[in-house]
């Protein structure tokens, strides 16, 4: 069938797909008397042609197609994730309720029965033009919003940044001196600073991971990692006077992973057992290496989560039991992000815990080449996954006497 259209800016373009050459023409004559630009398919294939190259705003879906029905016809289409927010309209000559639900379920907007009423086909089509209009128009204008939130929390980073600086210079200047209200007020403003720089961190790295985690897989030392993010977190550790042991298999575990994705995800979990871990307790690291995956285990002494907390503990935002016993900033989205960081790598983050006993977070990432797999300890204390083995001296963490 050759059917000549004439394509004119402005109008809606919609795809009509039905076997009948006359029914796709009677349909092709009625629509473009009144503005639309109307594409012809007479079948399924043809129809994936066509949206190749010359995407509609609607399309209308027969049921009954020679080859493949309407109903797969539907699902193929929505499997390409650029074709699945147009919207289908099913057409069939069956009126029955089980049809029409199992249109709707496989992915279809409306169902209009044949034979065609005018007005309400009208009607309808304008219905899901109008909507799919409002849908778009709501996505830009989320979009806008984010890229606004982006500029303005950007900013702000540099100038809380400075603020912080000043504070902290200001604190040093001070200390030693009688005026004991001027250095709170300085060590007030660095406090306060500093939790709010913490949730505009978290916030900017959250929305990125919501446009898109660009991921760059390659062999990483899992012991390494770990080692760096622990010297990290020494000052922490010991301002708390908690203890932190890591038990490193002596043969090197190396995991396929992005670098700075899984430097974030262990700086979370790590900085987290020590935001909710009471003065004087242990946290323990452990990485144990398997011929397909190795684990990395940061377990802590803490107040655990209740069952309630589990099932959101990976919601951003969330709001849990457990609180930071040091008066330490907490956003509610470093798990969040975490856990996307971990997916994005083709890894797994999970959690154990009991309430008041602790809490174990795991991550469990692919292995690159065979990995021996270290003896596990006789009977490991609960939530901590070996006994702990100190480090050099310049990976241990040690309690300050």
């Amino acid at each position: 069938m050759t059917t000549q259209i004439t394509e004119t800016a402005g109008m809606d373009r919609l795809l009509v797909v039905s076997a009948s050459e006359t029914e796709v023409m009677t349909l092709a004559g009625m629509l473009g008397r009144l503005g639309f630009e109307v594409i012809p398919a007479l079948n399924g294939d043809e129809a994936l042609k066509t949206l190749a190259h010359r995407r509609p705003d609607l399309i209308l879906l027969d049921l009954h197609l020679p080859g493949e029905d309407g109903f797969t016809v539907c699902q193929r289409i929505q499997e390409h994730p650029e074709w699945a927010d147009i919207p289908i309209i099913f057409i069939s000559e069956k009126q029955d309720k089980e049809v029409v639900v199992r249109a709707l379920e496989s992915g279809g907007v409306d169902y209009v029965a044949k034979p065609f009423h005018k007005q309400e086909l009208l009607s309808r089509v304008r219905t899901q033009l109008m909507l799919k209009t409002s849908r778009e128009y709501a996505k830009r204008l989320a979009q806008e919003k984010e890229e606004l939130v982006g500029i303005i929390s950007h900013h702000l980073q540099n100038h809380l940044a400075g603020i912080q600086m000043s504070a902290q210079l200001l604190e040093e200047q001070m200390r030693g001196r009688t005026d004991g209200k001027m250095l709170q007020l300085a060590d007030n403003i660095r406090n306060s600073t500093g939790q709010v720089r913490a949730f505009v961190t978290a916030y900017l790295a959250n929305a990125a991971a919501d446009h898109g985690i660009h991921i760059k897989l390659e062999p990483v030392g899992l012991a390494g990692a770990v080692t760096r993010v622990l010297q990290q977190y020494e000052d922490a550790a010991k301002a708390k006077e908690i203890s932190i042991h890591a038990a490193l298999p002596d043969k090197g575990v190396t995991v396929r992973a992005d670098a700075p994705a899984l430097q974030q995800v262990l700086d979370n979990l790590v900085s987290n057992a020590i935001k909710f871990s009471p003065r004087g307790k242990q946290i323990s690291v452990a990485i144990t290496g398997g011929p397909l995956h190795a684990e990395c285990r940061v377990a802590d002494q803490g107040a655990g989560f209740t069952e309630e907390d589990k099932t959101r503990l990976f919601q951003r935002y969330a709001r849990l039991s457990a609180r930071p016993t040091g008066g330490e900033p907490s956003t509610g989205l470093g798990l969040s992000i975490a856990k996307k960081l971990v997916d994005a790598m083709g890894g797994e983050l999970s959690c154990e815990s009991v309430p008041q006993k602790g809490t174990e977070f795991i991550v469990r990432l692919p292995c690159v080449g065979n990995q021996a797999q270290p003896p596990a300890p006789e009977n490991p204390p609960a939530f901590l996954p070996t006994t702990a083995k100190p480090l050099p001296r310049s990976q241990t963490l040690a309690r300050p006497e």
